[in-house]
């Protein structure tokens, strides 16, 4: 008996939820067929912030790849959308790029269609330069204008329209968030609450105009103006407009469905006019609402999925939200009626200094409203409590202090110092966007042996979507699968040109004594005889730094920055840092730098967060001569390598010092400042607890103390600040050097490529490096020895040409072809 054939038009998130859904119940059911209008496998949209921001690639964010479809019969058509629904043949006609037409045929049609922004109707929005923000060719089109222009015009003030301005932000744009409302995120936050998230977002130089009303774009060749009504102008080479989205309805409509705020669905999921027709996700609308959060939208899918198997149970009835959001790495939740009003009361704690704040809003004695500002980790619980109606009299002067102080101060269960995974019970809610609870998660841990992250994701879904829920669902697999699970290596291929992980690799290598990279492509199977960008940097490093003075660096296995040996910049000259040794210079330095900056008409200098001078704007043709006339080491500031060792003054001069914390900062930066490693590397040192050098966000942290230094590893002062992390106590200067050496050379041999200090010691975990550097002095001491003996006679590549390996011919400029002809380039 043949397959039915189900076609489904969105290749989203939520029609693919649904099929993901449909493969569990009744895999064999169906011959399925997907259009996509976009030339992408199924991608996560809610992370498109983070490609942005540049924390992230678009291969990363990728839900099912093209091997998921082929391995499941999926025929996936993508860059393909649909114009026609023939509802009396049961088929759908649509149009590829170029413009050919297909036809598919169908016993169940499902329309995840999705939603479209809302452009503003005003004079100017069709200029070059006007964007909106959607999709992946949005993205990419604001990373190309983020690295031409400067001054960027964000319209909406809603989560979409702050992650896009905090992503332009750090692509290097001067942004203004333009919002109508009086204060942001008026949806999902109080009044109080969104003045608290705009006063952080201005202190990281983020500008805003409130209340302010989008008159005009105004431009010729592109946009170049934004007018408001108030007759306020504020110039913008990029506009991109988030004021909301409007559900996609347009095929439905065309092929007579009922359309109403979206194409009207039944608790099935079916449309009031043709039940063999489905619609889900945002293009639904069910009972009068249209859903744009994820979570409702994955629990439409499994109900759709239900049915599509024939199982006929279940129903969807709507669903209760909460917002749980990451807003340029500020936590925010809110639900319910947080906003108070007749009838109801609110309690209220504020702590603008520690930039926590808490609304609970009381009917009646049941919590009924929720917004939470930088303290999120009991929203769960609150939203939990709302949803089943609970009298909280009992709870009531404790409630603001959340979960643990209310529920271990009434005699229940509580955390007794545990985590709170453990204390939750298998029917509390993990992960709010797909539905999942403790109970699912632990199961297949047990049940399929999960160790990492990843798999937990693959799968749950737990945390695979916003990501919110992230630590909560570590602490479970910590739990369940009993022990560190950090300790196993993912078993993500290193790239595409081979199925081997980074260990494997590594491993291989060493075991091997491969000191070649033809050697490892052969010797591992790889399927490009050249390898990719992505393997050959992992791969040249790995040989270097395991087989040191008998592998030879490849510079074109190197980044751009570190062929060059200077940071390239968004107008294609060269950013000079030369280094201080623990950021101290002379008179005679300073003069050099000042004349270099006259002599080559160096548009702008700068000091540095690591106690350095950046040069900035210099051409290529001149670095050569920059760095000799400068007569100063290469600061490495665009390398994987040490980069800088930050110090205060110390007892030398400060009357709070305790240890001479800038001679010990010079001697660790002359010790290693010609060390690469996995990933860029910076250290501090304090000459007190007061800790002005910052040492606590730093790879390796030093500080001193009256009986000697206290050594703190794996900190991070980036995107995400992680606090390092205390590993010993040393009486004298020469063991700080040792056991920061040493634990350098176990990073440089164990670190994965692009792996910071914080992931790698996350991923081993810290007793682990207390066992190698701490406790096993003999393996200590021979680990020093080692990174000395690797580091003996490195090139300083401002200097040393030739022993760098660095080609002087690529800072020659072009010269311009004077004949008539185009000449081809050589490979």
């Amino acid at each position: 008996m043949p397959k039915m054939r189900l076609v489904l038009v969105g290749n989203g998130m939520a029609g693919v939820r649904a099929l993901e859904e449909l493969l569990k119940l009744a895999p064999d059911l169906y011959d399925i067929t997907v259009f996509g209008s976009e030339p992408h496998p199924n991608y996560n949209r809610i992370l498109l912030s983070p490609v942005l921001a540049g924390e992230q690639t678009l291969d990363e964010i990728v839900l099912n790849d093209w091997a998921w479809y082929r391995d499941h019969g999926i025929a996936l058509h993508a860059g393909c959308t649909v114009t026609r629904i023939d509802r009396v043949r049961r088929v759908v006609v649509a149009r590829d790029a170029q413009g050919q037409e297909m036809e598919a045929g169908y016993d169940r049609l499902v329309l995840a269609t999705g939603s479209h922004p809302f452009m503003l109707p005003v004079p100017g929005k069709d200029l070059p330069g006007v964007l909106a923000y959607r999709d992946i060719a949005d993205t990419q089109a604001m990373i190309d204008a983020a690295a031409r222009h400067r001054h960027a015009v964000v319209i909406g003030g809603g989560l979409l329209g702050l992650e896009a301005a905090n992503g332009l932000m750090k692509r290097g744009m001067d942004v203004t968030v333009v919002h109508v409302a009086p204060w942001l995120m008026e949806r999902q936050l109080d009044e109080h609450a969104g003045r608290l998230l705009q006063q952080s977002l201005q202190a990281r130089g983020m500008k805003f105009l409130m209340g302010a009303q989008t008159e005009a774009l105004l431009g010729e060749d592109r946009v170049r103006l934004v007018r408001f009504k108030d007759g306020r102008e504020t110039p913008a080479d990029l506009v991109v407009m988030a004021v909301g989205i409007r559900p996609n309805t347009a095929l439905a409509e065309s092929a007579g469905l009922h359309v109403n705020r979206g194409v009207v669905v039944s608790d099935t999921l079916q449309t009031v006019t043709d039940p063999r027709i489905y619609a889900v996700g945002e293009c639904a609308a069910h009972r009068g609402v249209a859903y744009g959060l994820v979570a409702p939208l994955f629990e439409q899918g499994k109900v759709l999925a239900n049915h599509l198997a024939e199982f006929g149970i279940g129903r969807y009835t709507g669903s209760q939200t909460s917002t749980k959001l990451k807003v340029t790495g500020i936590d925010l939740f809110s639900a319910g009626h947080f906003m108070g009003g007749d009838g109801t009361e609110t309690i209220v704690m504020s702590d603008p200094g520690a930039g926590i704040y808490k609304k609970l809003v009381l009917k009646n004695d049941q919590l009924v409203g929720a917004c939470l500002y930088g303290d999120t980790v009991d929203g769960s619980w609150y939203f939990k409590l709302l949803r089943e109606g609970r009298n909280v009299s009992d709870l009531r002067d404790r409630l603001m202090f959340g979960e643990h102080f209310s529920t271990s101060a009434i005699g229940d269960v509580g955390h007794q110092g545990q985590s709170k995974a453990a204390a939750m019970a298998d029917s509390d809610e993990v992960c709010g966007c797909n539905g999942v609870n403790k109970g699912s998660i632990c199961k297949a841990i047990r049940d399929k042996g999960l160790f990492t992250l990843d798999e937990v994701r693959k799968h749950t879904k737990a945390s695979a979507s916003c990501g919110s829920c992230t630590g909560l669902v570590e602490q479970i697999l910590m739990a369940t699968a009993g022990g560190d699970y950090s300790a196993t290596p993912k078993l993500k291929a290193i790239c595409g040109c081979s199925e081997h992980g980074h260990q494997a690799v590594r491993d291989a290598i060493r075991d091997q004594h491969w000191t070649t990279r033809a050697e490892v492509f052969t010797g591992l199977g790889w399927r490009s005889a050249d390898g990719c960008a992505t393997c050959r940097p992992a791969i040249n490093y790995y040989l270097i730094s395991t087989w040191p003075k008998e592998a030879r660096d490849d510079p074109q296995s190197r980044f751009v920055n570190e062929r060059m040996h200077a940071n390239i910049q968004k107008d294609g000259t060269y950013s000079v840092v030369p280094r201080m040794w623990g950021g101290e210079t002379t008179a005679a330095e300073l003069r050099r730098i000042a004349d270099v900056v006259d002599k080559y008409r160096i548009p702008t200098v700068k000091v540095t967060g690591g106690q350095r001078i950046d040069l900035l704007g210099v051409k290529k043709e001149d670095l050569p001569a920059v760095w000799r006339d400068i007569g100063m080491p290469s600061g490495h500031a665009y390398a994987k390598a040490l980069r800088t060792v930050k110090t205060c003054v110390g007892s030398e001069w400060c009357r709070m010092g305790t240890q001479d914390s800038t001679q010990l900062g010079k001697d660790l930066e002359r010790a290693m400042w010609r060390m690469y490693a996995p990933h860029k590397v910076k250290f501090a040192v304090s000459g007190c607890p007061r800790n002005c050098a910052e040492a606590g966000i730093k790879d390796v942290g030093i500080v001193g103390v009256d009986s000697g230094w206290e050594m703190y590893v794996a900190g991070n002062g980036g995107i995400k600040t992680e606090v390092a992390q205390f590993l010993v106590k040393l009486k004298t200067a020469e063991e700080v050097m040792e056991h920061t050496g040493a634990f350098m050379q176990l990073y440089r041999l164990e670190g994965w490529y692009l792996e910071r200090t914080v992931h790698y010691v996350a991923r081993v975990g810290l007793d682990h490096i207390k066992r190698r550097i701490v406790d096993d002095a003999e393996g200590r001491r021979a680990l020093w020895a080692q990174l000395q003996a690797a580091l003996d006679g490195e090139p300083d590549p401002w200097f040393e040409h030739q022993a760098a390996a660095v080609d002087t011919r690529q800072y020659i400029p072009i010269q311009p072809v004077s004949s008539g002809h185009t000449e081809g380039s050589a490979a």
